[in-house]
C-alpha cells in the first residue's frame, strides 16, 4: 500500500506539516509519483521504530479490520522460538547461524533465505538501535513458508549492524510469513511493544522463554486496548 502524507502523519501521529520537514530533511523514506508523496508502510515501519518515534494504533486498524484472524505476537514467538548464545563474528556469520537455529519447514532453503536476509541487509541495516536489530524480507512470498515465525536469537557475541545509534547488537527478532499482510501485521505489533520498557528490561535480562512469552503476552494487551473491534481502516 502507498500511504499519502495524511496517512503517514497518522501513522507517526504527527502533522503533515513535521512529514514535509522530515521530507525536505530527506531523512524519511518516500517515493514521488505524479507529483504526489507516497509512503511504503514496511519502510514506514521500519524508519519510525529505528528513529523511536512513538507509534499511533491506527497503524493496526487495516490488520485489525480484517475477517481473516491474523497471530499474535505471541503465537509468532511459540511458532519460531528463542535461542541464546547464538554464534558469529560479523554479520554474515551471524545471519548465517540464525538461519541454521530458525524453525523452518524442510522445503525452505536455508541457503536461499541466508542470501535473502543478507541482501536485505546490505540495502538498509535492520538494526532499530538500542542493541536490537529485525532481520526480515520485505517479500516475504519468496520464501515458501506456510505459517507466520518469528525467531527471537540473544548472540553469544554483539556485532556492528550499523544501527543508527551506533550500539553493537546482541538482540534479534527475525520475522518470517507466508503474506505480506501477515507480515506487516507482525512488524508493525513488534514496532510497537518494542517501545514497552518492562518488555525491553526483560530481553536485556536475556530472561527464561517463559519469563520472555509472559512479559510479550502483557504487552501485546496494551495493543488490544487501543484498538476497538469496531474500528476499522478510514475511506
Amino acid at each position: 500500500m502507498k500511504l499519502t502524507v495524511k496517512d503517514a502523519a497518522q501513522l507517526l501521529n504527527v502533522s503533515e506539516k513535521t512529514i514535509y520537514r522530515w521530507i525536505k530533511q530527506g531523512t524519511i523514506p518516500v517515493y514521488r509519483l505524479n507529483d504526489q508523496y507516497r509512503f511504503n508502510r514496511v519502510e514506514i515501519l521500519e524508519w519510525a521504530t529505528s528513529q523511536r518515534i512513538t507509534l499511533s494504533p491506527e497503524i493496526f486498524l487495516e490488520q485489525e479490520g480484517s475477517q481473516t484472524p491474523l497471530p499474535t505476537l505471541t503465537d509468532a514467538l511459540v511458532a519460531g522460538g528463542v535461542s541464546y548464545r547464538v554464534g558469529g563474528k560479523d554479520l554474515a556469520t551471524v545471519l548465517r547461524s540464525v538461519v541454521d537455529v530458525m524453525k523452518l519447514p524442510e522445503e525452505v532453503d536455508r541457503e536461499f533465505l541466508f542470501q535473502v536476509l543478507w541482501t536485505r541487509e546490505k540495502m538498509g541495516s535492520t538494526g532499530i538501535g538500542d542493541g536490537i536489530a529485525i532481520p526480515h524480507v520485505r517479500n516475504p512470498i519468496v520464501l515458501h513458508v506456510n505459517k507466520p515465525s518469528i525467531t527471537l536469537c540473544f548472540l553469544d557475541n554483539p556485532i556492528d549492524f550499523g544501527s543508527i545509534d551506533g550500539q553493537l547488537v546482541s538482540i534479534l527478532f527475525v520475522l518470517v510469513s507466508p503474506t505480506i499482510k501477515a507480515h506487516l501485521h507482525l512488524l508493525s505489533r513488534l514496532a510497537y511493544v518494542l517501545q514497552n520498557t518492562d518488555f525491553k528490561s526483560v530481553l536485556k535480562s536475556q530472561a527464561s522463554r517463559e519469563e520472555i512469552m509472559a512479559s510479550l503476552a502483557l504487552a501485546e494487551t496494551s495493543i488490544d486496548s487501543k484498538v476497538k473491534p469496531s474500528e476499522g481502516p478510514a475511506g
